[in-house]
């Protein structure tokens, strides 16, 4: 249900996908130069995204399952629009936030693959929900996170790395720019 539709529309996903960068480096920016109120609205938007992530892995579908769950490990190989995409970019606003509040990448990674194994395991348990596990996307969302993470790391330790230039430096780095 979820593929068709990501199948169907990808320009829908592209855009969707745009906007979410988008919130992601506006709020993670925010966060960043206000760290104490920051951090708190950090974990809200990290929580609030995880709504989507139990809503689209959850939510009962009718249709046979003919496995509960498939063991298979496969690499992305392309970006395909697809559950290979969505699986990859599901958990990344997730981890996004969750780093910059905790600022604990690898313990953020660590959750966020445990996060999603959890879901696939609540999926195997439970067939009367219609959601068979499959273990290409908890590797794909653990791959999410792992985005995620590393963004926020890359984009806090940018923003430190100006923060901790001295005023001066800076005006001539855009003298010399400009």
């Amino acid at each position: 249900m979820i593929t068709d539709f990501l199948l169907l529309h990808p320009i829908r996903v592209w855009t969707a996908l745009a906007i979410i960068a988008a919130i992601c480096l506006g709020v993670g920016g925010w966060v960043l130069r206000h760290p104490v109120p920051g951090k708190r609205g950090a974990w809200v938007v990290s929580g609030l995204a995880l709504l989507p992530i139990f809503g689209l892995t959850l939510m009962p579908v009718t249709r046979t399952l003919y496995a509960v769950c498939v063991v298979q490990f496969q690499l992305p190989t392309s970006l395909r629009v697809g559950d290979v995409l969505a699986n990859l970019v599901l958990f990344v606003p997730v981890a996004w936030f969750a780093t910059l509040a905790s600022r604990r990448p690898f313990v953020i990674l660590v959750v966020g693959s445990l996060v999603s194994a959890s879901l696939e395991a609540v999926q195997a348990a439970i067939p009367a929900i219609g959601r068979s596990c499959d273990t290409n996307d908890w590797f794909n969302n653990t791959i999410g996170v792992a985005i995620g993470v590393f963004a926020a790391w890359a984009a806090a330790g940018w923003f430190w790395r100006q923060e901790r230039q001295p005023a001066a430096d800076r005006d001539a780095d855009r003298v010399t720019q400009g």
